[in-house]
C-alpha cells in the first residue's frame, strides 16, 4: 500500500531473542499486515467519507495500519487500541512514520458498555472462536447504542456473516509472494434491541456485585 509505511518484521528483526529475554511476549500478530486490515484501510482510503471529520476508533490495531488509514483519510481524531503492548509500541512507531496523530493504548475495550466513538474498525478479529464470540458481543453492545462499526476479514470461520453488510470486495496477498485470498469490508448490524434493556444488560455483565 504506496499511501502508508510500516515497521515490519523480517528475519534480522530478532523476536525470537525478544520472545526469549521478555516473558509478556505474545505471538507478534502486530509485526505484519494482515489481508483485513489491509482491505479496511485501502476502503478507507479510497472512501474518505466514512471517517471524515468522525472520532474514530481502532479496536485490536495491531501494527496501526488501519488507524493510519483512517487518520488519513481525515477522521477528526483516532484512537487505536490493543491488548499487546508490543502493538501499541508498533503502532506509535508507524504512527510517527506517517506523520499522523493519534492515541495510542494498551488495553483492552471489549468489555465496555459504551464509547467515545462514532466509528469503530475492527480488522482481522475472527481468527480464533472464542475471540470472536466475545467481540461479536461487544460490537452488538456498541452498534445498539448507534455506532458505527466497520468490519475488513477474509470470511474466516468467527466471522457473524448473519450481522454483515458487504460494502467492497478485494482479492489480497497478505505476504509478498503469497497467494491472494478474497478479503472484504462489511457494515455491522446488530438484531433490533431495546437500548435501555441492552445497557442493563451490559451494566450487570460488566459492573461488579
Amino acid at each position: 500500500m504506496p499511501e502508508i509505511r510500516l515497521h515490519q518484521a523480517v528475519p534480522a528483526s530478532g523476536l525470537g531473542r525478544l520472545a526469549a529475554i521478555d516473558d509478556a511476549f505474545t505471538t507478534p500478530y502486530w509485526a505484519y499486515a494482515w489481508t483485513g486490515g489491509l482491505a479496511l484501510a485501502r476502503f478507507l482510503l479510497d472512501h474518505p467519507a466514512w471517517v471524515a471529520g468522525k472520532t474514530v476508533l481502532d479496536l485490536g490495531c495491531g501494527s496501526g495500519l488501519v488507524a493510519i488509514a483512517a487518520a488519513k483519510a481525515g477522521a477528526a481524531s483516532v484512537k487505536a487500541v490493543d491488548v499487546d503492548p508490543y502493538a501499541a509500541a508498533a503502532t506509535r512507531l508507524n504512527a510517527h512514520a506517517n506523520g499522523v496523530d493519534m492515541d495510542v493504548a494498551n488495553e483492552d475495550l471489549t468489555r465496555a458498555a459504551s464509547l467515545d466513538a462514532g466509528l469503530v474498525l475492527v480488522g482481522d478479529l475472527f481468527y480464533d472462536f472464542d475471540l470472536a464470540a466475545g467481540v461479536t458481543s461487544c460490537l452488538d453492545r456498541w452498534s445498539a447504542l448507534g455506532t458505527q462499526i466497520l468490519i475488513g476479514d477474509p470470511w474466516r470461520r468467527g466471522l457473524p456473516r448473519g450481522r454483515l453488510r458487504t460494502l467492497a470486495n478485494y482479492e489480497i496477498a497478505e505476504r509478498s509472494g503469497g497467494e491472494p485470498r478474497k478479503t472484504s469490508v462489511f457494515a455491522f448490524r446488530c438484531p433490533p434491541v431495546d437500548v435501555e434493556a441492552a445497557t442493563a444488560k451490559c451494566d450487570r455483565e460488566i459492573l461488579p456485585a
